[in-house]
């Protein structure tokens, strides 16, 4: 299956309790990180929630 990279660019800082908690389920660390995740409808949905924070890294 295809794999997606994303890369935090944004400080979680002033973020929602929503937006956090889907950093974390990303698996994100801290700004600049990147992770890879098989491109799924939940990570996707994830994605979205916090695409003003993240970039897809191609």
């Amino acid at each position: 299956m295809a794999t997606i990279k994303l890369k935090q660019v944004v400080s979680r800082i002033d973020c929602s309790k929503r937006q956090k908690a889907n950093l974390d389920a990303l698996g994100f660390k801290k700004t600049n990180s990147v992770v890879e995740h098989e491109d799924t409808p939940a990570i996707r949905g994830m994605y979205e929630a916090v695409k003003h924070l993240v970039v897809v890294v191609k």
